[in-house]
């Protein structure tokens, strides 16, 4: 029954300089130098300090530890060969926008073209999360429900709070900067299939996209493949956590699809509802309070996702994440990386370089083989830490 809800991990890493801890726009030579060994799995993204990997259809959730393990080595690798450094967080503590290259392809220099400075101050990287369903309108069915849950997603991924070397305010700045693109946010429910893919058809026909990847909601039905892509999450620094995140979503999609099995659904709640919850995860993280449309009352947003593991619970030991999705507690226990990145500001003295040095050293945890061994020696031997 569980078998159709494979999984696709994309991370969208940032190329740093370690030694001026800057981005660095070097994707295309990184990619001309190794695309034979990278292949498809690697792609650039619109400013040239953005580098996405994208895992193979993952039948589990060991899978996907394997493949987003390889894929931060092999890019860490490459990156060292240039002089430089990845680092996972969902922006990067001071880098200016206005600085970064655009990426000359054709699809980004549309994007930029139609969007303008909208585009080329959106830079951020977040972790987009793929389920496999098997039938259209079961997808749409699943959509409309799961929207429920982004906002709890969100909360546990944050990992934006600075832009421009400011403290923000927000645990996830990502998720508002994002916000200026059109068609994004929380998605409108779909009564089918059919009214979605009409949908579609409606802003093709008059020239508003020309294709669904122009769709950038936090979760979509994905117009290409069999799938739903959870798109809300800051982009997590280390391996665990972007693994418990890729659990705890395929655990969601696998527990809906139960209760659609026994004639029961969780309820669909309107997007302007689940937009309230959303503006308070990005605001607050973990340490607010979300909203429970069910009890109509705010409620502490660690007890909400622990409302959530319970539900999921019974449908994790069938996908055989137990291990993976555990590590949601130690998340709730410890904070999100958005809270470490701001406890190493104030204990260096408000010093952004800090935070980078973590970044690059904690993006690399768990990461085998050389460059998991060697790569913050070699990335930070300029005596940085």
């Amino acid at each position: 029954m569980f078998e159709q809800f494979t999984i696709g991990v994309e991370e969208e890493y940032q190329i740093v300089d370690p030694r001026a801890r800057e981005l660095k726009s070097h994707i295309s030579v990184m990619l001309d130098e190794g695309r034979m060994v990278l292949g498809e799995r690697v792609k650039p993204e619109m400013h040239q300090s953005v580098v996405e990997v994208g895992t193979g259809i993952c039948q589990n959730v060991t899978e996907a530890r394997r493949d987003v393990i390889g894929l931060r080595h092999d890019v860490s690798q490459l990156a060292r060969k240039n002089g430089l450094a990845i680092a996972a967080a969902g922006t990067h503590p001071f880098s200016d926008w206005k600085r970064q290259d655009i990426t000359q392809q054709d699809r980004y220099l549309e994007i930029v073209e139609d969007l303008q400075d909208v585009a080329r101050g959106n830079l951020i990287f977040g972790l987009h999360v793929h389920v496999g369903v098997e039938h259209h309108q079961q997808a749409i069915e699943l959509f409309n429900q799961a929207r429920y849950f982004l906002p709890h997603l969100l909360a546990l991924s944050c990992s934006s709070p600075f832009w421009l070397g400011r403290d923000t305010g927000l645990k996830s700045c990502r998720s508002v900067v994002f916000k200026r693109f059109p068609r994004t946010g929380i998605p409108d429910s779909f009564e089918s299939w059919s009214a979605f893919e009409l949908y579609l058809e409606t802003l093709i026909k008059t020239g508003c996209i020309d294709n669904g990847k122009k769709i950038w909601w936090d979760l979509r039905p994905h117009s290409f493949y069999n799938t739903i892509e959870f798109r809300i999450c800051d982009l997590p620094t280390t391996i665990d956590t972007t693994i418990a995140l890729v659990a705890l979503v395929q655990a969601i999609v696998a527990k809906l699809y139960t209760l659609r099995l026994q004639n029961m659904q969780f309820r669909e709640y309107p997007r302007a509802l689940i937009e309230e919850n959303k503006w308070r995860a990005s605001r607050y993280g973990l340490d607010g309070k979300l909203i429970d449309f069910g009890k109509n009352e705010e409620v502490s947003t660690r007890e909400i996702v622990l409302e959530l593991m319970e539900f999921v619970d019974d449908v994790v030991d069938h996908l055989g994440s137990r291990q993976e999705i555990e590590y949601i507690y130690k998340i709730l226990e410890h904070g999100t990386d958005a809270d470490r990145q701001l406890r190493i500001w104030k204990e260096s003295g408000r010093d952004c370089k800090a935070i980078v040095d973590d970044l690059i050293e904690r993006t690399m945890l768990g990461v085998t083989g050389p460059a998991g061994e060697k790569a913050v020696e070699n990335a930070l031997g300029s005596g940085s830490v």
